[in-house]
C-alpha cells in the first residue's frame, strides 16, 4: 500500500514508512517479512536458529555421525558448532531466496542478526550472499564484519540504545568495515532481550519516556557524520510504538520512521502458531513482566500464568541438552534452562515448556484480533491521521 499519511524515509533508494522488527525464534520468517515487503515496508527475517526450524541441523548431524563418533568427546563441541553454523547459513540463504520469490511489492527484505550469536559472522555472510537488502545488527556491537563483504549493496542497520553507541559505530566505521545506513533506537518498552539494566527497567518513568529522551541525543550525535559522509542517516525508533499516532511524537523529536514488532505478531501473516498468537491476544497489561534470561540479560515476556517460568522461579531443574552453543553469553553448564528451546516451544504454542517474548503494549493486540499486514498498515495510517496514540 502507499501510505497517505505516515511520512516516509529513504533507504536503499526506496521510500519506506514502516519497518517490521525481526523476532526470533521463528516468529518473523518468510510469511511475515514478505507480507510487509508487499505492502511497501521493510520486512525482516529473524536469523537465529533457522536450521532448527527446518530440521536441517539434525539432518546434517546424522550425515556426519561417523566423524562425530570417531572424535574424542572433548573435541566434539567443535564439530557441533561447525555443523550448526553451516546449517544455519544454508537455511538462511534458502529462506531469503524463498521469501524473495513471494515478494512482488516495492518494499525491502532484511535480516535481523544478533551479534551475540556464536555464528553471527556466518549468518551475515549468508544474508549478503543471498542478496538481503538490509541487515539489522542487534544484541551488541558487531566487530567481526568479513573483509571481503565491504562494498556490497546490503545496508547495515545497527540496533542501539544510546547516542554513545551511535557515535562508536560512526567514528569506527573504517575499522568495522561498514558505515551504518540507518540506526534503530530500541527503547525500554520493547519485547524480548533488552539492552538496559534491571534498575533502569524498574524505573517506570524511564520505561515510559526513555525512548523520547534517547532519540534526540542520537539524532544530534549522528549529525556531524551526515555532513562528513554527505548523506542522511535515518534514526528509526522502536519499542512501545503501537498506534499510528505514536509515530508522531518520535518524528517530532527528529526520528525518521518507526519499527513495529509486537503488533505484527498477531497478524495472520506472522509465522508463529495460532496458539502463540492467542496467548498474546489473551494477555492483559499486568501479565507482562521482566525476567532474568539465562543469557544474563533482562527480557520482557508474557509472564503471568506461565507454568514454565513458575517452575524456573521455584528453582526446579529443567533438564536439557545443548547440541550447539548458540549464544556467546550463555553458559550451558550454569543455565537453568535452554532459552532457545523455550522460545521454539512457545512458537508452537507449547507453554508448558516455553514462554513468549512480547512488548509492553502486547495487551492492546486484542483490539485488532487476527488481521492481515495489509489491514494493519491501513489502520496505522488512519491512526496517524487521527492522532491515536498510547496514553
Amino acid at each position: 500500500m502507499v501510505f497517505k499519511n505516515i511520512p516516509s524515509f529513504e533507504l536503499g533508494g526506496k521510500k519506506i514508512s514502516i519497518v517490521q522488527g525481526g523476532m526470533g525464534v521463528g516468529i518473523s520468517l518468510g510469511g511475515l517479512a514478505s507480507a510487509v515487503v508487499n505492502e511497501g515496508g521493510l520486512g525482516n527475517i529473524a536469523a537465529v536458529g533457522v536450521s532448527e526450524l527446518d530440521r536441517s541441523f539434525y539432518k546434517n548431524l546424522r550425515e556426519n555421525e561417523k566423524e562425530i563418533e570417531r572424535t574424542p568427546l572433548e573435541k566434539r563441541r567443535e564439530i557441533y558448532d561447525r555443523i550448526y553454523a553451516y546449517s544455519n547459513k544454508q537455511s538462511l540463504k534458502k529462506l531469503i531466496l524463498e521469501t524473495r520469490a513471494k515478494c512482488y511489492g516495492d518494499g525491502l527484505l532484511g535480516v535481523n542478526v544478533m551479534s551475540a550469536l556464536t555464528d553471527s559472522r556466518s549468518l551475515v555472510e549468508g544474508a549478503i550472499e543471498a542478496g538481503a537488502d538490509t541487515i539489522s545488527i542487534g544484541a551488541g556491537i558487531f566487530r567481526n564484519f568479513p573483509e571481503h563483504l565491504r562494498g556490497t549493496k546490503t545496508r547495515i542497520i545497527p540496533i542501539i540504545n544510546s547516542a554513545r553507541v551511535a557515535k562508536f559505530f560512526c567514528s569506527n566505521s573504517d575499522k568495522l568495515g561498514y558505515f551504518p545506513s540507518a540506526f534503530i533506537v530500541e527503547g525500554p518498552m520493547a519485547g524480548g532481550h533488552l539492552g538496559y539494566s534491571f534498575e533502569q527497567l524498574a524505573d517506570s518513568d524511564f520505561v515510559a519516556h526513555g525512548l523520547e529522551k534517547i532519540i534526540p541525543e542520537v539524532v544530534e550525535a549522528v549529525k556531524p557524520y551526515e555532513d562528513k559522509f554527505g548523506r542522511k542517516i535515518p534514526v528509526l525508533f522502536a519499542g512501545g510504538v503501537f498506534y499510528g499516532g505514536d509515530i508522531t511524537r518520535y518524528l517530532e523529536l527528529g526520528g525518521a520512521g518507526a519499527q513495529i514488532a509486537t503488533r505484527t505478531m498477531t497478524t495472520g501473516n506472522c509465522d508463529a502458531s495460532m496458539g502463540f498468537k492467542q496467548t498474546v491476544l489473551n494477555c492483559e497489561k499486568e501479565d507482562l513482566g521482566i525476567i532474568h534470561s539465562p543469557v544474563h540479560m533482562p527480557g520482557r515476556v508474557v509472564r503471568k500464568g506461565n507454568n514454565f517460568l513458575d517452575r524456573v522461579e521455584r528453582g526446579e531443574e529443567i533438564p536439557y541438552e545443548c547440541p550447539y552453543h548458540c549464544l556467546t553469553t550463555c553458559d550451558p553448564t550454569e543455565s537453568p534452562y535452554c532459552i532457545a528451546r523455550g522460545l521454539l516451544n512457545a512458537r508452537e504454542g507449547n507453554f508448558e515448556e516455553g514462554f513468549p517474548f512480547a512488548g509492553s503494549n502486547a495487551w492492546r493486540c486484542k483490539e485488532d484480533g487476527i488481521i492481515s499486514i495489509k489491514e494493519l498498515f491501513s489502520k496505522l495510517d488512519r491512526e496517524y491521521a487521527e492522532g491515536k496514540r498510547c496514553e
